[in-house]
C-alpha cells in the first residue's frame, strides 16, 4: 500500500491538530476492541489515518464516535 501521511487527511479535516487528536482517538478504540473502518495491514496509527483520508471518520463524530459496538461479535 503507498505512505499515508497528515496531509493526505488535510483533505477531510482541515486541522493537522485535530487530525492527530482524532488519530489517537481511533487507536484508543481500537485497543477497547473496536473493530477498524478500513481494511488495513497497518500499525493501528496508520490504519486510524487511513478511515480520516477515506472519509469513514469526521471530525464531527470525534466527540462522540462510538464506531461498532465491540461487544457485538
Amino acid at each position: 500500500m503507498a505512505r499515508i501521511t497528515i496531509e493526505d487527511c488535510l483533505a477531510e479535516v482541515g486541522n493537522r491538530f485535530l487530525i492527530v487528536q482524532m488519530a489517537i482517538k481511533r487507536v484508543k478504540q481500537y485497543r477497547e476492541g473496536y473493530p477498524p473502518l478500513v481494511e488495513s495491514k497497518n500499525k493501528e496509527i496508520v490504519t486510524a489515518l487511513r478511515e480520516i483520508a477515506a472519509g469513514k471518520v469526521i471530525p464531527e463524530d470525534y466527540h462522540t464516535f462510538s464506531g461498532a459496538n465491540p461487544d457485538s461479535e
